[in-house]
């Protein structure tokens, strides 16, 4: 049986892609009190329909004041918090303390746009208490621009919790709202705990279990809560 062949697509070129990213998912959601701060993202790992692990921290402790959310793709996640530790450590050699909050929230900024020309594929947040011991949050964008915030969600789920936290916490468009009630932070704490249960059963990249880290004068609290696993 004769078979044809197009001979003016035999003859162009192959054209072979290759990306040196993944995205690997995940959330996270950072809000600031008054004499605290809340971290939360969730556990899992992933790439495509697969899931790669169900019990992956994206929160780290930068210093006893300073706490830092990374999501994303892993691989950058691991590069860029390597390069932090590594000037964290030198900063404290050579000055005999720790990097204030908002010094680390700098320097996250200048190491991402170091890279602005192949940037790391991460979705970042630093959270903290600045030097008056307020609570504060910083959020940015993949090429180091950078903001201080109330409260912020970013990552893969950041579409649908963000409305949530203009809602809940930024009383957005509303009207007749008692805006007096304190954030405290357990009323936080089980608000982060709730949209994140919220989000787990709409995006098929957060799930497993949420991590929530609180930060105040007394130190790092950490709890976790379980979330939808399929």
């Amino acid at each position: 049986m004769a078979v044809l062949i197009d001979s003016k697509a035999a003859m162009e070129p192959t054209q072979h892609r290759f990306s040196p990213y993944a995205m690997n998912g995940g959330t996270v959601v950072a809000v600031a009190g008054d004499d605290f701060a809340v971290i939360g993202s969730d556990t899992r790992l992933s790439e495509g329909y697969s899931i790669l692990s169900r019990d992956v921290s994206k929160v780290r402790n930068v210093t006893k004041a300073c706490l830092l959310g990374s999501v994303g793709f892993h691989g950058d996640v691991l590069t860029l918090t390597k390069m932090m530790d590594a000037r964290l450590k030198q900063y404290l050699h050579t000055h005999g303390k720790e990097m204030p909050c908002e010094a680390i929230a700098q320097m996250l900024s200048t190491t991402l746009y170091y890279r602005r020309f192949f940037p790391y594929y991460t979705y970042n947040m630093v959270a903290g208490l600045d030097k008056q011991g307020k609570g504060c949050v910083f959020s940015y964008d993949p090429v180091g621009s950078y903001e201080r915030e109330s409260y912020r969600a970013s990552g893969s789920a950041s579409a649908i919790i963000q409305p949530l936290l203009d809602n809940q916490i930024g009383f957005k468009n509303q009207s007749n709202v008692d805006t007096s009630i304190p954030m405290t932070r357990e009323r936080v704490r089980d608000l982060v705990r709730d949209i994140f249960a919220a989000a787990s059963e709409r995006d098929i990249y957060t799930g497993d279990e949420v991590e929530i880290a609180i930060i105040d004068k007394n130190g790092i609290e950490t709890v976790r809560y379980p979330l939808r696993s399929d």
